[in-house]
């Protein structure tokens, strides 16, 4: 029988990497008990650093193998004492929620005179980690019709992406923009906090090198 032993020195690392991921804060679960991200925006862990299975410091039992790395997308959650910001922070990605009632007037796209100090503050980390690729990506709660939502929801988006473009002025810039509707909850539509917390645009960008 073949016998899988995690080598002494990365059981250390191992253990540190879960701890950390233990200690991060989660965003508030949808329905289906974990919160749903559109396409495109899934963990996307890098892999561990190559370990050689024939270095004699792992001491490996004869006829031993090292199991399958296993890597962890360790996720940070920051959100403001009022619920109206939240910002994630991966390895690869940085992400801005922002609720539409500190963007928008009720059932409306146009930004209000708090919006633009807000949205200036992103594009300030956008210029920070040198993104040149923005998803502004827009949400509403489950009341009223999809189809309705879905216009909404693309509206605040396009809103929100103008003042980027306008604050960051760079030709070299893309943008995805998207209206989701009432896809992809990030907490229970159930009540009004929940449905507070998925009307909601997000901006996302991938991390600088430095």
């Amino acid at each position: 029988m073949t016998a899988t032993r995690t080598p002494p020195r990365l059981a250390l690392a191992l253990t540190v990497t879960s701890l950390m991921a233990a200690l991060t804060l989660t965003p508030a679960q949808a329905d289906d008990g974990g919160p749903s991200v559109p396409p495109g925006t899934e963990p996307s862990a890098t892999a561990p650093v190559e370990v050689d299975p024939n270095d004699p410091d792992l001491k490996l039992p004869e006829g031993a193998t090292l199991a399958e790395p296993k890597v962890l997308d360790i996720k940070q959650v920051v959100e403001d004492q009022s619920g109206d910001e939240r910002r994630e922070d991966t390895n690869a990605d940085v992400k801005f929620a922002l609720q539409a009632e500190v963007l928008f007037g009720k059932d409306s796209a146009k930004l209000n005179g708090e919006a633009k100090a807000r949205i200036s503050a992103i594009a300030a980390e956008i210029k920070n980690q040198h993104a040149t690729q923005i998803r502004v990506f827009g949400f509403t709660d489950n009341l009223g019709s999809y189809a309705h939502g879905r216009t909404l929801s693309r509206q605040r988006a396009n809103a929100v992406q103008d003042v980027l473009d306008q604050e960051l002025k760079d030709a070299g810039i893309t943008y995805e923009v998207r209206g989701y509707s009432e896809d992809y909850p990030i907490a229970s539509n159930a009540t009004e906090a929940g449905r507070k917390k998925n009307r909601r645009v997000e901006v996302s960008f991938p991390r600088g090198e430095g």
